[in-house]
């Protein structure tokens, strides 16, 4: 059973040398230098002690050198200054959880998970969390009543999904993975010179990188041949367009118009960019969600929304389309990887699910 970490904290769009900052600190801790690192981190804290990422990648190298109510104390914090961040939040469910602290585990996913309902991350450790709990219940079950013959193949199934070994009918360790209190496993990875960026399961390190979506060139107009004198010229035949082509552009456009009207604020043309059955993550009501994007759209002072690395496959009335997103409002800047689907109502492209990778 095993718990993803994030490794990187929310980033802003900062100067070079305060990338260099989070790299020199971010490559001592790579090396083994945790003390360095540490000292590195707080001298840079002495001088602005809210900034996130120096926070949050002290937090991981605390975790990493085992000083881990520390680094709770950290996260913790963190989700006090920040709570619109979900990291923190699913960091201190990990150390939790490496406690055994379960239920103080489940209640920082949901926080998670509240803030952002389509991190996935989130999602996918609070699942292993519910399993470690379902396999304690059912363990206590049995202790109570081991006459019970309902709850051993539960107990059984549980430890199999956390076990290739057992699933694969091969000789388990002398401990189960389910009995064994969930690993964490992370590295700190250095900012590039770039601004750093937010993890996600994907954000950090994509499993495959996304290319640009390119548009096959459009066939030149074919030109008939021009008969004897005595016959008339036919005009050059009037080039189409392949309606694949055609529908893959749109999307795209429909897609870029929806990040246009966030950028600008302008939440009516954002909502309208989502269609009917478009199914708000987090177990919210519709309603619910877009008084909430209202609320969050509506209170930011500035707004920039890029989208990078856009791809777009299309399957009839269907699109998926996938792009890097860099969203930044006020001092608060957040790099993601994004997927929507879409459906064609009409003539338009409507967003009907959404997730980060």
């Amino acid at each position: 059973m095993s718990l993803r970490f994030m490794a990187l904290a929310a980033a802003l769009f900062l100067s070079t040398a305060q990338a260099d900052d989070y790299s020199d600190v971010s490559q001592l801790a790579r090396n083994g230098k945790f003390s360095e690192a540490l000292a590195k981190a707080d001298q840079y804290l002495a001088s602005k002690p809210r900034d996130p990422q120096m926070r949050f990648i002290k937090g991981v190298i605390q975790r990493d050198s085992g000083k881990i109510a520390d680094a709770i104390g950290t996260f913790t914090r963190l989700t006090e200054d920040y709570p619109e961040l979900p990291e923190p939040y699913n960091n201190l469910a990990v150390l939790y959880a490496g406690q055994s602290q379960f239920d103080k585990a489940r209640t920082a996913l949901e926080m998670a998970i509240r803030t952002n309902p389509s991190y996935t991350t989130a999602h996918e450790n609070l699942g292993d969390v519910y399993a470690k709990l379902a396999s304690q219940a059912y363990g206590k079950a049995l202790q109570l009543d081991a006459s019970n013959s309902a709850v051993p193949p539960k107990l059984a199934l549980i430890r199999e999904l956390f076990n290739p070994a057992i699933a694969k009918g091969q000789r388990p360790s002398s401990t189960p993975a389910i009995t064994a209190p969930p690993q964490v496993v992370a590295s700190v990875t250095p900012p590039a010179k770039a601004p750093p960026t937010l993890p996600t399961p994907a954000a950090t390190k994509p499993s495959a990188s996304q290319p640009s979506i390119t548009s096959p060139p459009v066939a030149a107009p074919a030109v008939t041949a021009v008969a004897p004198a005595s016959a008339p010229v036919k005009p050059p035949e009037t080039a189409t367009v392949n309606p694949s082509i055609q529908a893959s552009k749109d999307a795209e456009a429909a897609v870029r118009s929806w990040a246009r009207a966030w950028a600008a604020k302008d939440v009516k043309g954002y909502l309208s960019a989502y269609g009917k059955d478009f199914n708000p993550p987090g177990n919210v009501s519709r309603s619910a969600w877009e008084t909430e994007r209202r609320q969050r759209i509506g209170g930011k002072s500035k707004i920039s929304v890029k989208l990078e690395n856009l791809t777009v496959s299309v399957n009839g009335d269907k699109a998926v389309v996938k792009f890097r997103q860099d969203y930044k409002a006020d001092a608060l800047a957040v790099s993601s990887r994004k997927t929507l689907d879409l459906v064609k109502s009409g003539d338009r492209w409507l967003i009907v699910r959404e997730s980060v990778n």
